[in-house]
């Protein structure tokens, strides 16, 4: 029997979907240009994937008109609620996505929440095609106890506290504390020690909120650890983010050498990317530095350090109960020798373990897509929704890109690839005549349902209003922009 993800994907509408030989048919351009009715599609979710899902649509047909719906009344998803205000260059995508978002044949339609306001069989009603590129909006738990103490935040919501996410606007982190510590070991943790630990003039010029920057001029934190259950060929964070870490003023890194023994050789077969980072971290735990860095380091008033082969056991409570005091710490170690040198290499627990006092958790361990509806198949185990190349499992029309199709993982370019992958999916459906034929309704029948329900969508003209208001707000200190954070504020400022 095929697999499940072949079933409702017959194999002759598999061969008429597939690209044609270069040169032996007109492009898809030309041949969508002879269709009567322009496709109506709408795309659910205004990050990376959702624009650049409906980049691709409208570069590679003439005619197709997209609809991008967000549940926040401003655009641009984790670009402007994810990415550290102290890479602005990473931001610069903002530019692309608004081209696309100007478009006589694309319409943003912010404040509306798919699952809530509107159903996805609703939209898949009015549109020939239906894109969910929400991305992953949740964490994943620890599920250990103590977890509910105060002073343990995801690192989601702490880096949506210091990029204005309106949900997270009234986090209040305390960082009294001298020593906190974060669990996991990807680009994410090591964003949010950066930003931690570094002088907060140096963030005044960014982006990141008022209120923030006014909670971390108050910091105490001195030391971050970064712990992570397995050891230093299995970190996921990226060298460009490591050596931000290394080269950061006003710090000194702790690693230990003993960590690191017998690694030289082992790196030898490792791919080049990962060998670079490897490298990197051998450098700095076991070289003396030279005497400019030596000088450095010694005038440093605040350091970081990784801790591997650890995995987080139990929260520990204060004597009073009333916040965190501390972490439990499994000590671990890798499965076997054979797995130890591949990213695939297990943690398993030895029995020891360690307590590591510290007033602030972070933890860092990975983010989750939620169900958004109940008409849409959806993989709890994994987080994603089931999907053969971004053709959503046993749905047909129904499509999806980003993190809700892959997991939360990549870098903004790997979104791009992944949401254009999606995007020619479905031109190669649509001309193979697998979706809807004859009119349909698209925003029209939409806009009528959201109103009857009170709804009041936010269009991209209203975001350049805010937009203009937020730049406006951020000229008096010299920064971009001051980001508003009260939806109640951004309505008003709408006039509504």
């Amino acid at each position: 029997m095929a697999p499940r993800c072949w079933r409702w994907w017959p194999w002759s509408a598999w061969r008429r979907a597939r690209p044609p030989p270069a040169g032996s048919t007109p492009s898809f351009r030309q041949q969508f240009s002879t269709q009567e009715q322009p496709p109506q599609i709408c795309v659910v979710g205004s990050g990376p994937a959702g624009f650049y899902t409906a980049q691709h649509l409208l570069k590679h047909h003439p005619r197709a008109h997209v609809d991008i719906y967000e549940k926040q009344l401003v655009p641009f998803g984790l670009v402007r609620f994810g990415v550290a205000p102290d890479h602005p260059e990473v931001k610069n995508v903002i530019n692309t996505f608004t081209q696309t978002a100007r478009s006589g044949r694309c319409a943003f339609r912010g404040n509306v929440v798919v699952g809530r306001d509107v159903a996805v069989p609703e939209l898949q009603a009015a549109y020939h095609a239906v894109v969910l590129s929400y991305g992953a909006e949740d964490h994943r738990a620890l599920e250990i106890p103590g977890e509910e103490l105060p002073g343990v935040f995801s690192a989601r919501a702490f880096v949506g506290w210091y990029n204005g996410l309106p949900e997270n606007r009234e986090l209040a982190p305390d960082l009294s504390c001298d020593t906190a510590v974060i669990l996991g070991q990807g680009n994410v943790a090591l964003d949010v020690a950066r930003i931690l630990l570094t002088p907060p003039e140096y963030l005044e010029k960014t982006d990141i909120t008022e209120a923030a920057l006014g909670v971390l001029r108050q910091s105490r934190v001195k030391t971050v650890w970064i712990v992570g259950r397995r050891g230093p060929l299995q970190v996921a964070f990226t060298i460009k983010e490591l050596r931000e870490m290394i080269q950061l003023p006003g710090t000194r890194p702790i690693l230990d050498p003993t960590d690191f023994l017998g690694l030289q050789d082992r790196i030898k077969e490792v791919p080049r990317p990962r060998k670079r980072l490897t490298e990197l971290l051998l450098r700095t735990a076991t070289e003396r530095p030279g005497a400019e860095e030596a000088a450095r380091q010694a005038s440093a008033s605040r350091t970081w350090g990784l801790r591997f082969f650890r995995s987080p056991q139990q929260v520990l409570p204060s004597p009073d109960g009333r916040r965190v005091a501390g972490i439990r710490l499994a000590v671990t170690r890798l499965e076997s020798p054979l797995q130890g040198v591949g990213e695939a290499a297990r943690a398993v627990p030895t029995g020891d373990s360690e307590d590591l006092p510290c007033g602030l958790v972070l933890s860092s361990v990975g983010y989750k897509s939620r169900p958004i509806d109940p008409s849409v198949p959806f993989d709890s185990k994994h987080g994603v929704i089931p999907n053969m190349e971004g053709r959503v499992i046993d749905v047909p029309g129904l499509y999806c890109s980003g993190w809700v199709k892959r997991g939360p993982t990549g870098v903004i370019a790997t979104t791009m690839t992944d949401s254009f992958l999606t995007g020619q999916m479905l031109l190669q459906d649509l001309k193979a005549g697998l979706l809807p034929l004859g009119p349909r309704p698209g925003y029209a029948a939409i806009e009528a349902l959201l109103s009857s329900r009170g709804v009041r969508p936010v269009s991209f003209s209203d975001w350049e209003k805010l937009d203009a208001e937020e730049v406006s707000r951020g000229k008096g200190a010299g920064k971009p922009r001051e980001k508003l954070l009260d939806p109640q504020e951004m309505l008003r400022l709408l006039g509504r």
